[in-house]
């Protein structure tokens, strides 16, 4: 049904669209710069959605690969062996979508539209906003289906500029600060990622083509290339030998590990794995609701799919030697930010360091190396990304009303906007994984794929429930019951453009709760095929 559409095209490029569409509007039409930013946010969505209806688990993303080159470079060629007749690097425009970054752009569509509505709150300067906003879609989309590492590399500078900017013109007193660290920050993580990507293409991302002269040889960045000389290298040997004469650069064990830390690296720092958290901090509690709807919601999980489509894919002896590494970090992410949330009295700050304790658990997912712990890493992204977007979408209605979110200046709102407290309940429950809602899926899954190879570790990181369990009803207790300042009293409870967000996110955390193979039935597939090679590649 949609073969003869370029939909993965349509889906990154409408945003960008859109983005020029604002631009080219009065900058006094607030309305239409909202509505216009609204429509280009649900074309991808819609589109999504009909992907995902059309989408077949069993034959997988092929059907909907689009490759096409953009650049062509002729090399010298003439170190190589007289049956090599050309040389050339090639950057190539390729998107496809499997089980895997699916549900990722399913979650993209939902939360990136929750937000567009949110947006509703912000008061300046609204053009420069939505273009801001609609590019950072572009470049999320990008990431989540890029299959080529420089063309990954673009989408994902892409979404640094737009977020740098909109924490630092939109966001609270600290501003300034959040925004930088965000910069500083995420430019390392980039700056790893790119160094570890010209390892890979350097020594890996070449194909040989037979022409009628002889062998052309291309050169360039394409995932599938990289993975397939990665996992069948005695297909390239002589012209491994060819390359390494020409580079300098030997595909061994050491340029693997290298390549691999970097990876690990570059997408930490985006989870964020402990120690390299605190920008996340600041940009949680300084950046505006909407934007950190989309920062908590969707951003973190870019960390996550970087570590599942290169780290793991393409390494996945080295992950393998380093299960129980990455199984440690996901406890200490799990305990160090359920403690300090229980601590905290600012509820961005609870928040922050619940997000922090929640990707620790999709990090035990990826180090189970099972598929149900893979599949529960997954899981658990996309629901910490509704259950995140809905209660930042709370605490923005709630500051718009209150002008705080310190714990100790509010109580018995549940009198005054029983509306927003009931959803806000919602969301702190599924927050702390109580059943029948989705965090207890995703977490039940991660723990799962874990138990099986190391007990201990996945008992000690059980304990970060009952934190949250503390840590979440502290703090919604102490929101919405108690006396109710005099202040608040008549308070107006949500209105219809915040309701709408608020009923459609807690609708479908409850669906993917009572409901989740709806999820699990795209991953089984894309992960079933990894484990499969992964067995083959280490002789298992």
């Amino acid at each position: 049904m949609l073969d003869d559409l370029p939909v993965l095209s349509l889906i990154v490029l409408a945003p960008l669209l859109g983005a020029l569409i604002v631009l080219a509007l009065p900058s006094a039409r607030s309305n239409w710069l909202r509505i216009t930013a609204i429509i280009f946010t649900l074309i991808p969505f819609i589109l999504t959605l009909w992907l995902f209806a059309d989408y077949q688990p069993a034959v997988g993303g092929g059907a909907y690969t689009e490759h096409s080159t953009w650049l062509s470079i002729p090399l010298n060629q003439e170190q190589f062996n007289a049956s090599v007749t050309s040389l050339k690097l090639v950057f190539d425009y390729h998107l496809a979508v499997d089980g895997i970054s699916l549900p990722l752009l399913l979650l993209t569509g939902v939360v990136s539209t929750m937000s567009a509505l949110a947006s509703v709150h912000i008061r300046k300067r609204w053009k420069t906003y939505y273009s801001l906003f609609l590019l950072l879609l572009t470049g999320i989309y990008g990431v989540f289906l890029a299959r080529d590492l420089v063309l990954f590399f673009i989408f994902f500078e892409v979404t640094l500029i737009p977020m740098f900017f909109l924490i630092g013109i939109w966001g609270y007193y600290g501003r300034e600060k959040a925004a930088t660290r965000f910069l500083i920050y995420n430019g390392l993580g980039s700056a790893a990622m790119l160094l570890s990507f010209l390892i890979l293409i350097a020594t890996l991302g070449f194909s040989a083509v037979e022409g009628a002269g002889g062998v052309n040889l291309l050169f360039g960045g394409n995932y599938d290339t990289i993975l397939s000389n990665l996992s069948n290298p005695a297909a390239y040997a002589n012209v491994d030998n060819d390359l390494t004469h020409q580079f300098g650069l030997y595909l061994n064990d050491q340029t693997k590990w290298t390549a691999f830390v970097l990876l690990l690296i570059a997408f930490g720092i985006k989870v964020p794995i402990f120690p390299f958290h605190t920008w996340m901090l600041r940009v949680h509690t300084e950046a505006p609701p909407p934007v950190v709807m989309i920062h908590s919601g969707i951003l973190l999980k870019m960390g996550v799919y970087g570590l599942i489509r290169f780290a793991m894919f393409l390494f996945p002896e080295q992950l393998h030697a380093w299960t129980g590494v990455i199984a440690v970090l996901g406890v200490i992410n799990i305990l160090y930010g359920a403690i300090l949330a229980c601590v905290q009295t600012e509820f961005k700050l609870v928040l922050a360091y619940s997000s922090i304790s929640h990707m620790g658990i999709v990090l035990l997912g990826i180090a189970s190396l099972e598929e149900v712990g893979l599949q529960g890493a997954i899981y658990q992204s996309v629901s910490h990304g509704l259950i995140s977007a809905l209660l930042f979408l709370i605490v923005g209605s709630i500051y718009e009303r209150t002008n705080t979110t310190q714990l100790s200046e509010l109580g018995g709102l549940a009198r005054s906007v029983p509306f927003i407290s009931g959803v806000l309940l919602l969301g702190g429950l599924a927050s702390l994984g109580l059943p029948g809602l989705s965090g207890f899926v995703g977490e039940f899954l991660s723990f799962l794929g874990m138990f099986g190879s190391m007990k201990i570790v996945t008992a000690i990181g059980v304990l970060g429930i009952l934190f949250a369990a503390v840590y979440v009803l502290r703090s919604i207790l102490n929101i919405t019951y108690g006396s109710l300042p005099e202040q608040y009293v008549g308070m107006k409870d949500a209105r219809f453009i915040e309701a709408l967000p608020m009923i459609t996110l807690a609708a479908l955390i409850i669906l993917l709760g009572v409901y989740p193979s709806i999820l699990t039935d795209l991953m089984q597939h894309g992960f079933s095929g990894f484990l499969e090679q992964i067995h083959t590649r280490m002789g298992g």
